[in-house]
């Protein structure tokens, strides 16, 4: 409907979109690896969680990437207060999840692969802005699952000159 990635075809049905797919994830092997919380309560914040990196992080770090003057400036602003916003959530856990990765780890892992095309576009350190937030995706990529499953940050900088070119 939306011609977009990415897919999950499980048993040769289509299930679209990031979110709705970890959601089918933990609903299908629920009982392996869940990604929800348990407590209905925890399962409301933690989908708010996911949402809010859905609507907010993309939108903004394209704009660090791919603006101009005073509004890539603004967004990397608004970059930095997402992230440290983030750290606020956190606080102290390990993970989104607590101990263990959790649905908004797995909804935010994904966007620190484009840290390396916000920083050389943006001229500015991620880590010296949320150092607590790089720790927190260091310990997500030392996770052999996710470090496989993401993106090179390289290819993805060389992408956004692409693009950045047309």
């Amino acid at each position: 409907i939306h011609k977009k990635i990415p897919v999950l075809i499980h048993n040769g049905k289509p299930i679209c979109e990031s979110l709705i797919i970890v959601e089918y994830i933990d609903e299908v092997w629920h009982n392996k690896s869940p990604l929800l919380p348990s407590d209905p309560y925890q399962r409301s914040q933690a989908r708010f969680w996911a949402d809010y990196v859905d609507k907010k992080a993309y939108s903004t770090g394209k704009r660090v990437w791919s603006g101009k003057g005073e509004d890539q400036e603004a967004a990397k602003k608004e970059l930095t207060e997402f992230l440290k916003t983030m750290e606020g959530e956190l606080g102290e856990k390990r993970f989104f999840g607590g101990d263990t990765i959790g649905f908004v780890d797995v909804a935010l892992v994904p966007f620190t692969s484009w840290f390396h095309t916000f920083e050389n576009f943006g001229q500015f350190s991620i880590e010296a802005e949320c150092p607590k937030f790089i720790a927190w995706a260091k310990r997500c990529l030392e996770k052999e699952s996710m470090a496989k499953s993401l993106p090179d940050p390289e290819n993805i900088y060389g992408y956004a000159l692409g693009l950045k070119k047309k």
